[in-house]
């Protein structure tokens, strides 16, 4: 239903309405035009859920935007790359749910999790923007202020999706319905925005549900290898054997986490994250617990650490998926403009790694915990 929503939601436009309603409010500031990326990126993943998604829809609307007004190309498409890895963080999260399921943790308690995560997700990136304008101000340029009445109409515009968004977040943390109810409350509030926008077509339909059924049954495949691999590893009793191979270290436990995010960068910089998670998830949950850390915080470590490998040399997934789209932007130039966005990502991971009680403390405050 997420799945559903979120590409209904491309299909109507909605994405371009939220980058032109951020960029209305602070595009004249000097990086303005990254603002409103980044923050677009992670409004919109926030709604689709999808990290490629994210990017394919904002490498459309946004770059050539940056570039035609002036942007360095590689601090333009290195903004979209590492937007794009917000759609995992901010809920709701395909990978979070894929991680909740194989966990066996609640899934709404993992959206909680993530809340904390996500909006400082948002915030270091944006302050990679403006300590990179002040280093370099003619790579981004200030454009000019726009008007109340523009505000207004980009307001006007952008109702829809902001209505959506607060729709399927207020539903879940409220408790009016449950998070299956609202994946499908959203596709059908999508449906219909489509719809009234005059953008829902046959072809259009029949592209949303292939698209759809596609990735859902991805998905799917991914759960049963998933449960069949760990079934079949539990056997091997290899989980076991690595478990008290690291029980047997000593070390700090500290030196084993950092050790873990090592591998996932390395795993998320060759691999699709989630196939990275569901072949590790077996024997590196047992480690976790070992150690005394709680499932659901190394959940969403594990999810932003996923995201840090997908803007990593020399295999980023987000990275291929935007030079795709724009071929003419060569990818060692977009690597060159993650710089700033990975140095952003990684001290956040550092941080919540040093404090997690603010990844934990709201879903206890919720007693999710």
């Amino acid at each position: 239903m997420f799945l559903l929503m979120g590409s209904l939601a491309a299909m109507s436009g909605l994405s371009a309405d939220l980058y032109n309603l951020v960029n209305a409010f602070i595009g004249h500031r000097r990086g303005g035009l990254a603002v409103a990326t980044v923050t677009g990126c992670g409004a919109f993943g926030a709604v689709c859920g999808s990290s490629i998604a994210t990017v394919a829809t904002m490498t459309r609307v946004a770059l050539p935007q940056m570039i035609e007004r002036g942007y360095r190309p590689s601090f333009a498409a290195g903004s979209i790359a590492a937007g794009g890895t917000l759609g995992i963080v901010i809920p709701p999260s395909l990978i979070i749910v894929i991680y909740a399921v194989l966990a066996d943790e609640f899934v709404l308690a993992m959206f909680a999790a993530a809340i904390v995560p996500g909006i400082l997700a948002v915030a270091f990136q944006l302050m990679a923007v403006w300590v990179y304008a002040r280093l370099y101000p003619q790579a981004v340029p200030a454009q000019e202020r726009s008007s109340g009445r523009q505000r207004w109409q980009a307001l006007r515009q952008a109702w829809a999706v902001l209505l959506l968004g607060l729709m399927v977040t207020l539903g879940i943390y409220g408790g009016i319905v449950t998070v299956t109810e609202a994946a499908a409350l959203g596709a059908v509030a999508a449906f219909v925005l489509t719809w009234v926008r005059g953008r829902l077509s046959f072809a259009v339909f029949k592209q949303v549900a292939y698209e759809t059924a596609v990735n859902s049954g991805m998905i799917y495949l991914i759960i049963i290898g998933a449960f069949s691999f760990s079934y079949f590893l539990a056997l091997s009793g290899l989980p076991q054997e690595i478990v008290g191979w690291i029980g047997g270290l000593d070390v700090p436990p500290i030196v084993v986490i950092l050790a873990l995010y090592l591998m996932y960068i390395v795993l998320g910089a060759v691999f699709e994250s989630v196939a990275a998670m569901v072949v590790t998830l077996p024997f590196v949950l047992p480690i976790i617990l070992l150690l005394g850390y709680d499932p659901i915080w190394w959940g969403v470590m594990l999810v932003m650490v996923s995201g840090l490998g997908m803007i990593t040399p020399p295999i980023g997934m987000n990275v291929f998926v935007l030079h795709g789209l724009a071929p003419h932007i060569p990818i060692g130039t977009i690597f060159k403009g993650i710089v700033p966005f990975f140095l952003a990502d990684l001290t956040r991971i550092l941080i919540l790694t040093l404090i997690p009680v603010l990844v934990t403390w709201l879903p206890t405050a919720m007693g999710l915990m």
